[in-house]
């Protein structure tokens, strides 16, 4: 998989979005904002690299990606609360 500087960049800037409205949305499993940004570029990576091998398309665009994005922050999230919580969600 080649990403080029600029998709880099996209990735980079929706990942802190992505994270930011992950933690909103996945409430005390955060790691506080810059835990959540982090976990929010993972996402934007996972998401850039599974949701279309998995046959998953929202649209194109920004907005797409920000939901791609944030449905892989979400998942990260959930993964290492689960983990890191013994197994409770």
């Amino acid at each position: 998989m080649y990403i080029s500087g600029q998709s880099l960049i996209v990735i980079l800037f929706v990942g802190l979005v992505a994270g930011w409205l992950a933690g909103k949305i996945v409430r005390g499993a955060g790691f506080g904002i810059i835990g959540d940004i982090v976990i929010g570029i993972a996402g934007a990576f996972v998401a850039t690299y599974l949701f279309p091998r998995l046959g998953i398309h929202i649209g194109v665009g920004l907005v797409s990606e920000i939901i791609y994005s944030a449905i892989g922050a979400i998942i990260l999230l959930l993964v290492v609360r689960l983990i890191r919580g013994g197994g409770r969600l």
